[in-house]
């Protein structure tokens, strides 16, 4: 554990943690996306894929116990972060900095972050735990049908947009990836990917709020 003491105890260290952990959610991110498309091809062909998920038994519970552990390294050390660079300089994330890194992603991160707290706790609730043997599609479409849940849905889904446009390009920075003439590329590249990624998530309580025919 001592190699773990000693990342903490540096400020690039903690950044590794945070590109490190960041990119691993980003990818639990999109993989999740994947899954959640499949909503789009009806109501049989999600609940399948549901009861395929459920039938991997122990390496679920597997999985979210490891996910659950990087989404607390992630939020611990990103509020550690938040501390130390609020108190060291007017600059309040680590490549506010960098040439291209501001963005309204930069400025909202803490905000964003905790939107994000607690939608996952919302979701957890709502879908997790809760009972298991509603389909997933009703379960889907009942939920997030209501307009007050529906609605958060979608805003929580856009301060996502924003906190993984600026995560993503906080991502590669502390990778080593900051040269002027890449910068803006992948600033813009960090936007579309967090664009796209939120966009599929938001069709859902869009489509379970305005489309009657939506996983029916």
């Amino acid at each position: 554990m001592g190699w773990i003491n000693s990342l903490y105890r540096s400020s690039v260290g903690k950044k590794s943690i945070m590109a490190a952990s960041g990119m691993l959610l980003s990818l639990f991110l999109f993989t999740h996306l994947l899954g959640n498309s499949v909503s789009f091809m009806g109501r049989d062909a999600f609940n399948a894929y549901a009861e395929k998920l459920h039938s991997m038994g122990n390496l679920i519970y597997i999985f979210e116990i490891g996910l659950l552990t990087l989404f607390l390294i992630h939020i611990i050390t990103g509020i550690i972060l938040y501390l130390e660079n609020l108190g060291a300089r007017p600059a309040r994330y680590s490549v506010n900095t960098s040439e291209g890194g501001r963005s309204w992603g930069s400025r909202t991160m803490p905000y964003t972050g905790a939107i994000i707290f607690v939608f996952i706790i919302v979701h957890l609730m709502n879908f997790h735990f809760t009972d298991k043997s509603v389909p997933v599609a009703d379960m889907v479409r009942q939920l997030l049908g209501r307009p007050v849940l529906g609605l958060f849905y979608i805003f929580s889904l856009l301060a996502v947009v924003l906190h993984l446009s600026h995560g993503v390009w906080s991502l590669f920075q502390s990778m080593g990836f900051n040269h002027e003439k890449f910068n803006g590329l992948l600033l813009k590249g960090a936007l579309v990917f967090s664009i796209l990624v939120g966009l599929g998530f938001i069709l859902i309580p869009v489509l379970a709020l305005f489309s009657r025919s939506f996983l029916l």
